[in-house]
């Protein structure tokens, strides 16, 4: 069996074993028992009442979280010459086409988002196998293929996240980083359950959000009272 850390035994007794705590309650507890030295990400895991192998009971979708996602978001935009200037102007960190088609093929990935043309899609499904595994491919249900390239990348860069429920019924994503206050990510996190309670499937039977739980880094998971969203 392992042993805790200092730190771990530390913050060990802040958490009661089996209560659910309200999302503002977890917000500011999960900023209590993260320890590590640099800036943690803060996770929330969502388990949904459905059968994410039927399409007609699959979720996904996006979100603008209303402070940000707390990081720098490397966006690339692989767009045609006459909006370069416009991806450019909002706050593209790479701008181009071809020239960044032949660098991803080569093995470049220094990326965490790529918005595109529907145009643009001919050249670029190729590389669906560099991209795919690594989440990167470009989406129109997530906004990242779209003819309004600089308002996409302004989302992006303002915090919006796309999520999609796995094949075990469960959502993933970073809600923030632990140098937020508890606020912020008490915000980040409404916003997030709320998007995902929006998008339930009218197939769906039963309870929707079987359980919530937030997280950061190496911290152990806060569960979360479903009903303590607003």
């Amino acid at each position: 069996m392992s042993k805790l850390t200092k730190n771990q035994k530390s913050v060990a007794d802040k958490v009661e074993v089996g209560k659910a705590y309200t999302l503002k309650e977890a917000s500011e507890l999960v900023k209590v028992v993260t320890t590590t030295k640099f800036d943690a990400s803060i996770d929330m895991d969502v388990r949904l009442g459905v059968d994410p192998r039927k399409a007609n009971q699959m979720v996904r979708g996006v979100v603008t979280l209303p402070n940000g996602t707390g990081k720098t978001v490397r966006v690339l935009c692989l767009c045609t010459p006459d909006q370069e200037e416009a991806a450019k102007a909002a706050g593209a960190d790479y701008v181009g086409l071809d020239e960044y088609i032949d660098k991803i093929k080569g093995g470049w990935l220094d990326i965490d988002v790529i918005i595109t043309m529907p145009s643009c899609m001919g050249k670029i499904g190729p590389l669906g196998r560099f991209l795919g595994p690594r989440g990167l491919m470009p989406n129109p249900k997530s906004g990242t293929v779209t003819m309004d390239v600089a308002k996409a990348v302004t989302e992006v860069k303002q915090g919006k996240i796309d999520f999609k429920v796995d094949k075990a019924g469960i959502i993933h994503s970073s809600v923030g980083k632990s140098s937020m206050t508890a606020e912020q990510i008490f915000g980040n996190a409404n916003e997030f359950i709320n998007t995902i309670v929006r998008l339930k499937p009218a197939t769906a039977k039963g309870t929707y959000l079987k359980s919530i739980y937030i997280s950061s880094t190496m911290s152990q998971g806060i569960r979360i009272d479903p009903k303590s969203v607003e």
